[in-house]
């Protein structure tokens, strides 16, 4: 049994902890708001991006003279997985439901004979990785000690994820990311970006959008449908890229301020616990001595 200073040391230990965790969840709580904010502002942008490339792709009629980012290469032997994390941990189940899906996708496309090459944007879903896929990581891209994310470095991510799609090193990309609904839920999404998913309900949204507000009038684009993909396409890959980081900062705000009140509690539990086993330790102690003075005394 530990002795009465082990047990006053643990209780201070775990007291010393608990006193990190509650400041982290109050940190983490003062970041969600923006990051959530962000989160939120970025997602009408992105989704009437791909809204109007929809609109635009239901308008080519020859498939042979569409950009490749909307066509692709023709195969898809090849893959690029793109899994975004974040560079620090302590965020409960964050990082590693990402790397989760990730891998089994991985997985899946190796079991089919399917090239995959990894690359990670955050440390932590390289270190979670790297033994699973030593031989298929490509060097990580990290923004450690930034205070916050914007499109500078979403274009980062982006220019070189177009540059190996002209250097013909992949023929699918899929982006890795949590979606952020609320603190205690943020959920793993895989989403491909190159060849540019398109959901026709997107289109038909715009297109009743466009027909309310035009009420009825035609309209045509200019230029051609190409060139506007042309331009655009590029730009939907950062701007994914960009919604996929931001949504990753609030999902993981979220996390680690949902972990770390839990820590918190489970620290006071602990406290709670070890405070009643040393004040039975000590009350024994005590009767202990007790015993031996009123023994001694009846002894003489």
């Amino acid at each position: 049994m530990a002795s009465l200073k082990e047990l006053r040391n643990r209780i201070a230990s775990v007291q010393a902890t608990q006193k990190i965790t509650r400041a982290m969840q109050m940190v983490a709580a003062s970041k969600l708001r923006r990051a959530q904010e962000a989160a939120e502002a970025a997602r009408p942008y992105a989704d009437r991006m791909g809204a109007v490339l929809a609109n635009l792709a239901a308008g080519i009629t020859d498939t042979t003279s569409a950009p490749r980012l909307l066509a692709g290469t023709g195969s898809d032997q090849r893959h690029l997985l793109i899994v975004a994390t974040a560079e620090r941990g302590l965020c409960g189940g964050f990082n590693s439901s990402i790397s989760r899906l990730a891998r089994a996708d991985a997985q899946r496309l190796m079991g089919e004979g399917k090239q995959v090459e990894i690359l990670c944007v955050g440390r932590k879903g390289h270190d979670a990785l790297k033994r699973s896929f030593e031989n298929e990581l490509l060097e990580p891209i990290t923004f450690q000690g930034l205070k916050s994310i914007g499109f500078e470095q979403a274009q980062q991510v982006g220019e070189k994820v177009l540059a190996d799609f002209a250097a013909d090193k992949f023929d699918v990309c899929t982006l890795y990311f949590s979606r952020f609904e609320n603190v205690i839920s943020q959920i793993p999404t895989g989403l491909q970006i190159i060849p540019a998913s398109i959901e026709t309900s997107q289109a038909d949204n715009l297109a009743d959008n466009l027909a309310d507000a035009l009420q009825g009038a035609a309209y045509d684009y200019e230029p051609e449908e190409n060139d506007i993909l042309d331009a655009l396409l590029p730009r939907n890959i950062t701007v994914q890229v960009l919604r996929a980081l931001l949504e990753n900062a609030a999902s993981e705000q979220g996390a680690r301020m949902s972990a770390m009140d839990n820590a918190t509690r489970n620290a006071g539990e602990m406290i709670d616990s070890l405070s009643i086993t040393y004040n039975r330790s000590r009350q024994a102690q005590i009767t202990k001595e007790l015993i031996e003075i009123i023994s001694g005394a009846e002894a003489l």
